[in-house]
This record gives C-alpha cells, structure tokens and sequence, in this order.
C-alpha cells in the first residue's frame, strides 16, 4: 500500500566484513526479538502474599465457619487449597522462616521480637524482596513487620522493599495505631498520625501500590495485615453483621476476619483493574493458628479465673492483664485441630493457605507438605528463577509439588521442626514428635502422632513406635540452634507488649537508631 512501511532486507556484509553470511531481515529480527522478550516478561509472574495474622483453620468458609469470608473462599474455588502448610505457632518465627527460606531456630528467633529487643532479623541473611530485586521485580510492602524495629537498619525498607507503610512492632491497636506505650505506624521510616482502621489502611496502601506501581517491571508486594490478631476491635457495622447470642469476644472476632475478607478483595479487584489478574501468582496464608483459651494451661486459666474474681478487670499489674487478655480474649476456632497459637499443635502450626494464578494453576485442592520456609524458594521456581536459589536454605521449592498434586511422600521433604512456649516438635511426614515440658525441674514428655491419620493428635503412638522416637529426638537434638536476638522473659514482664492503648512513650520509628 502506498506510504506503508516496508523493512528492506539487507546483506550482513553491508555492516561487517562477513559476505558469506545469509541476508538478514533487520527489521522482522528486531521485531521478533523484542515480541520474544514480551513474552519472556509477561511469563515472569507478578506476587502478591498476603498474610494474615492469628487467623484460625476455621476462621474461613471454605473449611466450614460461621464467619463469612466470601472472597477468600473465591480465591480458594480459583485456586489451590493448601491442606498440608505448616508454619511457626507464633508470629515473628513465621516471618523469619517466610523472608530467608531458613528455620527461624538457625537464625535465633524463636519467640515473638519484643519491644524492648534490640536484635532482629540477621542482618547478614538475603532475604525474599533482595532476591526478587535481583530478578527484576519491584519489592511493595504494606502491613505489619514484626522482625526488628531498634535500629532502622531492620526496617523493611533497608531490607530491599522500595517502599513501606505499617508497622514494625507486634500487635497494635486498630484505631489508635499504638505497641507498647508507643505510636507505631509509619511510611518509610517516618513516622504517621492516620484515623483510621488498620486492616483498611492496609489494604488503601496495597492498592494505592498496585496503582502506582512501575509497570517495568514485575511487582512483588507483601500485604501483611494485623488481623484477626487482638485486641479485639472492629467496625460497628462488621460487629453487628453477626447475631448478639455469639459469644462477644467470637461476634468481635467474626467482625474482624470479615474486615480482614473485604481487604483480600480489595487487592483482588486492584488486580483486575489493573488488568494484572492473568499474570499474577497469589499467595495467601496465616503466620500461625488462631488464639483461644484452649492454648493455655488449665492451670493458668484457673490461677486467671480466680485474680478476675478477686480483682475484676482490668487485672492490677500490666503483665497479670496482659496474660489474661491473652488467655480469655482470644476467639479463633482451629478445629477439628488441637491447639492453636503458641503450640506446637496442627491448631498452632497448621493454617489455611491459598495459591491462585489463572491459566497455570489448576484448581484444587493439594495435600503437599509445604512450609513457611518453603516460601521463598518455591516463589523463585514459580518466577523461573531457580538457578538463583541458594544451597544453604532449609526449606525446598514446592512448585512441582504443588501443580502436580502430589503429597507428601516419606523421605522426600526434609524434616520441619517448630517451637511454640513451653514445647518443641519435629515434623517428618506423616509422624510428628511432640517434645513438651512440664515445668523447669521436670523431665520432657515425648509424645508420637500420625497426624495425617490424626489430625487432633488424640493418640501417643510413642510407646508402639519406640525406634521412630529415638529417630526423631536425634534429629531434633543436632538441630542447629543460632544465638538467641531475644531479651529475659523477666525483662519483658516489666514492659510488656500490650497491644494498643495510652502513649507513654516516643513512637517506634522516632527512637529507632
């Protein structure tokens, strides 16, 4: 057609001092080149993880709650259920596991990082967003952190996240954004006053990221919310969805994993408006299982039940009210899994988990054994990144697994050990030691589960398997421990993390060294 472009093909030999070579159309290379390198980048995957925070086996829909949470269970029906993910029973040993792809015991973290820590996450480990940095994607964080907060050289944005909006302690509380005495909510280390509900602040940040987003590049965000954690707080109007004969503290519970559901949908819709749903992999999953009395000792809870009878509430010491909020408050239902949060129970360490990414994965339900320190290198096989894996990493990549269905197979996932309070237990599927101590003078008890045949962990195989005992305390005894980055319990008895309420105290991110 006259005035069309028309690429004329031209001799190699008219550029170089080679005659003999075949001619070459330039133009059609060019153009089939850079379609070959669109392609290529359009199959490099977005992520997005979503983590939620004490959120129960059946807090969700899709393992039969009360609670409504209609876009998980969406993401479920598109996706793939996670059945077998196991994690730490407590936040900050989760987290750890999440961002190196190591046991969290090898790096010295085996409790929640306290306030008045000083330590965190090493800062010689490479962690998630620095490796996906070096493949190309843009790091997105908005949410709870919960890894290192003295000094700013843990903050997560000098950790390889570009940008960052939360906050860094534990839990806080919902309206006044407050840890410990102390305001926590900051954009990159600068600390914001913001009204607001945290779950829905969060969930305006991951989105107002995905929005602005370089489009270059491949966006790896981490969305970690604060719920369903306590302090039980939620929206009036989320309460009330819920009838008035539950429980309180369950009724509060369902209103905050409902705001914590409309949050994943609101990233969910970001990705379609975006038009970035078809390429992009979710990943969501809980740091550990949901709290509820059930988690504490019956001592304890009758020690608790008779101060509140004494003293009523609020309890007199700051540490006393503390344990009781923890003991009494918590509203999460992990059954039919015994335990939850802080024990090394399937309540505690088992929790639900969804991959979604349309056209690669099939849905379905998947019985593979994947854990918290699976994350990382099962993400840099989905992003075709594999040779960048490293050779020191605890965890495996489960990618194969995962789209293949298959589960777990004796002696072809290595061993997972988790620590709760008070409890130790490895994990080599299908058996589980169970290391629990009664108390400082006291020998450890042992206990053995088939815990895929057993899922409440109701009978200690122990006796009939004495050679799978012996087996599993070896291995458990050469686990590589690291120094410790935790303070004395004692220490934190006399501050502890009480989540929200007054300031007495400069914000987080304004001490930090």
């Amino acid at each position: 057609m006259r005035g069309s472009f028309r690429p004329r093909c031209v001799r190699p030999d008219e550029f170089t001092a080679r005659p003999r070579m075949a001619r070459v159309c330039w133009p059609a290379l060019v153009l089939f080149l850079a379609v070959f390198a669109g392609a290529a980048s359009a199959r490099t995957p977005n992520i997005v993880l979503i983590m939620a925070d004490d959120l129960g086996w059946r807090d969700v829909g899709y393992h039969g709650s009360e609670i409504r949470t209609p876009r998980i269970d969406a993401l479920a029906a598109e996706g793939v259920t996670l059945e077998r993910f196991y994690v730490q029973p407590i936040c900050s040993p989760t987290r750890a596991a999440v961002m190196t792809g190591k046991s969290p015991a090898r790096l010295g973290i085996y409790q929640p990082i306290a306030k008045i820590s000083t330590g965190g996450l090493p800062l010689e480990e490479e962690i998630l967003p620095q490796f996906l940095a070096r493949a190309g994607y843009q790091p997105l964080m908005a949410g709870k952190w919960h890894l290192g907060h003295a000094e700013k050289r843990y903050f997560p944005q000098a950790r390889g996240f570009e940008q960052f909006y939360g906050h860094v302690t534990g839990g806080i509380g919902y309206w006044d954004h407050n840890h410990g005495g102390g305001h926590d909510w900051q954009r990159n280390g600068v600390t914001l006053r913001e009204e607001g509900y945290a779950t829905r602040l969060i969930a305006d940040e991951a989105v107002r990221l995905l929005n602005v987003r370089d489009p270059a590049r491949p966006t790896f965000l981490f969305a970690s919310f604060n719920a369903p954690h306590l302090p039980n707080e939620a929206p009036p109007a989320a309460i009330e969805a819920y009838p008035e004969a539950m429980r309180a503290q369950r009724r509060i519970h369902a209103g905050m994993v409902s705001e914590l559901d409309i949050a994943v949908g609101r990233i969910l819709d970001a990705l379609d408006a975006e038009g970035m749903r078809e390429n992009t992999l979710v990943w969501f999953f809980s740091d550990n299982g949901g709290l509820n009395q059930s988690t504490s000792p019956p001592g304890l809870v009758a020690v608790l039940e008779r101060l509140v009878s004494i003293f009523g509430t609020p309890l007199p010491t700051e540490m006393l009210e503390f344990v009781r909020e923890n003991t009494f408050e918590g509203a999460s239902d992990n059954a039919p899994l015994r335990g939850g949060k802080t024990t090394v129970y399937e309540g505690g360490v088992r929790v639900p988990s969804v991959l979604r990414w349309p056209g690669r994965l099939s849905p379905g339900v998947s019985q593979a054994f994947v854990t918290a320190q699976d994350v990382l290198p099962t993400l840099m096989q989905a992003a075709g990144r594999a040779p960048m894996i490293p050779d020191d990493l605890d965890g495996r990549g489960r990618w194969r697994a995962i789209t293949n269905r298959k589960s777990a197979v004796p002696g072809t996932v290595p061993d997972y050990r988790v620590q709760g309070l008070g409890g130790v237990a490895l994990l080599r599927p299908p058996w589980k030691l169970v290391v629990a101590s009664a108390g400082p003078f006291s020998d450890p008890e042992y206990a053995l589960y088939d815990v895929y045949a057993d899922p409440g962990e109701t009978t200690n195989l122990a006796a009939a398997h004495p050679d799978r005992v012996a087996s599993l305390r070896a291995a458990l005894d050469a686990w590589p421990l690291g120094e410790s980055v935790h303070v004395p319990l004692w220490r934190i008895a006399l501050d502890p993390d009480r989540f929200g309420g007054p300031e007495d105290r400069k914000p987080w991110a304004d001490v930090a060294k």
